[in-house]
């Protein structure tokens, strides 16, 4: 007898993988390259989800998902701010 554990517990074959890729894209994103680690979260966090039957994780594929969202709103409403404010200008000293 094996203390500490529940049956469900040891009974999985491991972590899910994308469900954790999807999450932590989908937490990086929200502070570097949200257009490339956004839509990388939502694609791996859905692939979690599918797999969460088999694998567990169900949550942070959810988180994930929810976190690219996220990540890609922040990423559309900055290029919005920045071209209503007159676009990216580049001053170089002198």
């Amino acid at each position: 007898m094996t203390y500490g554990t529940s049956p469900a517990a040891s009974s999985r074959s491991g972590s899910n993988g994308l469900a954790i890729a999807g999450m932590a894209c989908g937490i990086i994103g929200l502070l570097f390259l949200p257009i490339v680690l956004g839509p990388l979260a939502i694609i791996f966090g859905a692939v979690g989800m599918r797999q969460a039957g088999a694998k567990g994780g169900g949550g942070m594929a959810k988180a994930g998902v929810i976190l690219g969202v996220i990540d890609v709103i922040i990423f559309i409403v900055l290029i919005a701010v920045a071209a209503s404010s007159g676009g990216f200008t580049w001053y170089v000293g002198g």
